[in-house]
């Protein structure tokens, strides 16, 4: 038998396969914005006393200077209207304004949140420290600073008499929520008295102090010097003058007020007032 070659059988094709569904690939989330640290309420600094004489535009141009150290801008309020004596010596910063003024209350009250500045420095004017405190009072201020909205800082500058006492007990109620300092200011060579705990207990009973400041005298020439040139503490030490110009005050008065203003902010420090001022201290 003839063998034939056998008719090769067709396979059937293999069944197609079916394509998969084409999933959709999303692109992850941007990851979300970095969180942006909770801003510092803006700050209050009020530096007065009822008594006259003891310093405060002096101790007012110490915290702009010091301040200043730091890089921190600040404004500030001279409340000796008409002419105020810190104006004169930081014209650019300051504003002269009457507290007692409805229309000079808003200048400071309602622009603290929207001002380039931080820090508002108020000098009060001899006397003038329980009618301010009585005034913020009545427009909710120190409600607001009890809420967190505003920071206020008071450096009481005291006198080296039990009448400068006196004023705690006027200043008392409204220091509940701020943060209070006592301030000896040695604008001269009288020496302060100290108290006996029962004198200490009487006029300390009624407002907790967050800590007290010493400043040193000022050498009576460079003082006087520096009042003359009518310039920022810091102008003065790096011999210039409020116009920016090249000025000619001695080497030896500006080493003093150079290592005055060291132990100043010495003492600030010590205090933790930056701290403050900045938000990273407690305060009250």
């Amino acid at each position: 038998m003839v063998k034939r070659p056998t008719k090769p059988i067709k396979q059937a094709p293999p069944p197609k396969k079916e394509p998969e569904p084409r999933r959709e690939t999303r692109a992850a989330p941007p990851p979300p914005p970095p969180q942006k640290a909770a801003k510092a309420p803006p700050t209050v600094i009020a530096v007065g006393a009822d008594k006259g004489g003891v310093g405060k535009t002096t101790i007012a141009r110490a915290v702009l200077g010091f301040l200043a150290l730091n890089d921190i801008e600040a404004r500030a309020f001279d409340t000796e209207a008409p002419r105020g004596t810190l104006h004169r010596f930081h014209p650019e910063e300051t504003n002269i304004v009457d507290l007692t003024s409805t229309a000079d209350q808003m200048k400071i009250i309602d622009t603290l949140n929207s001002a380039e500045r931080d820090v508002s420095i108020i000098d009060v004017r001899a006397g003038g420290l329980s009618p301010a405190l009585r005034a913020l009072e009545e427009i909710g201020f120190f409600d607001a600073v009890k809420a967190g909205e505003f920071r206020f800082i008071l450096l009481h500058v005291i006198g080296p008499s039990i009448a400068s006492l006196d004023e705690i007990a006027e200043i008392a109620p409204y220091m509940a929520d701020a943060t209070y300092f006592m301030v000896k200011n040695h604008v001269n060579d009288t020496t302060f008295f100290e108290w006996d705990p029962q004198t200490h207990a009487k006029y300390f009973e009624d407002v907790v102090t967050t800590g007290e400041i010493t400043i040193p005298k000022l050498d009576s020439l460079a003082y006087e010097q520096v009042e003359l040139a009518g310039a920022p503490f810091l102008t003065f030490i790096e011999n210039q003058k409020t116009d920016g110009a090249a000025a000619n005050y001695s080497f030896v008065l500006r080493g003093k007020v150079r290592s005055w203003l060291a132990r100043v902010a010495d003492e600030f420090d010590r205090v933790g007032l930056l701290d403050l001022v900045t938000g990273a201290g407690k305060g009250r």
